[in-house]
């Protein structure tokens, strides 16, 4: 697959929107936590295989051997796949939860449910939530409007702001520090039925929410400058 290079334009807009999330994480840690009516949110979904996120069901083809004393577990390296899912994960890096749910899809429909059961279950009091996104079409406004009706999808987007990582820049998205460790910690075997992964996936949330497991994020404008300013249109 050949690499293309961030253009001088689209690092000036790394740059910018740099900036504007450590305005935004920022804020909330000059706030006392009673304070916090606006906590700063990251939100991603977990996207099909060509980026490396999408969990494939696979099935074993024979029984794996169970760990004995002094010898690991051992299971074959065939397998039968069983299709794909899609996993949403939303982090709050300094307020220490997570929300992930697995879903068949990642439809417009799939997305505006999962922020809409975000919003009600862990954010029903708060007046408004900053969800950082990729460019993906279904992260979009409109989403709310064709799937909830302009009516009602109006009540919930005055909770939301949105705030869109560049082209080339999806690592200013915390969702994805969080997607890497939800693949280490819990997605690394084989998973044959979608309501099994959703078992384990539920299960790590609670893990991590219970151990309050934070992002603590270090890349300031500064990096910003020192990184890319050569870069940067005159």
């Amino acid at each position: 697959m050949k690499y293309e290079a961030p253009t001088r334009s689209e690092n000036a807009t790394i740059r910018v929107m740099a900036i504007e999330l450590e305005q935004v994480f920022c804020r909330a840690l000059e706030l006392d936590p009673a304070d916090r009516i606006e906590p700063p949110r990251a939100a991603d979904r977990q996207p099909r295989p060509s980026r490396g996120f999408c969990k494939q069901l696979l099935r074993q083809t024979r029984q794996p051997l169970p760990a004995k004393p002094t010898t690991v577990a051992k299971e074959d390296y065939e397998y039968e796949r069983g299709g794909t899912c899609n996993i949403f994960v939303a982090v709050e890096p300094r307020g220490q939860r997570r929300f992930a749910q697995v879903t068949a899809r990642r439809t417009k429909v799939d997305f505006v449910a999962f922020v809409c059961r975000m919003l009600r279950r862990g954010y029903s009091h708060v007046r408004k939530v900053h969800l950082v996104l990729d460019n993906l079409n279904t992260h979009l406004r409109e989403s709310f409007e064709e799937v909830l009706g302009v009516k009602t999808a109006a009540t919930v987007l005055r909770r939301i702001e949105f705030h869109y990582t560049p082209k080339h820049a999806s690592w200013l998205n915390m969702a994805e520090i969080e997607i890497g460790v939800l693949q280490r910690q819990c997605l690394v075997r084989c998973v044959a039925e979608q309501t099994i992964l959703t078992t384990e996936v539920a299960a790590w949330q609670r893990r991590r929410n219970a151990a309050r497991c934070g992002i603590d994020w270090t890349f300031t404008r500064r990096d910003a400058d020192r990184k890319l300013s050569r870069h940067y249109v005159p």
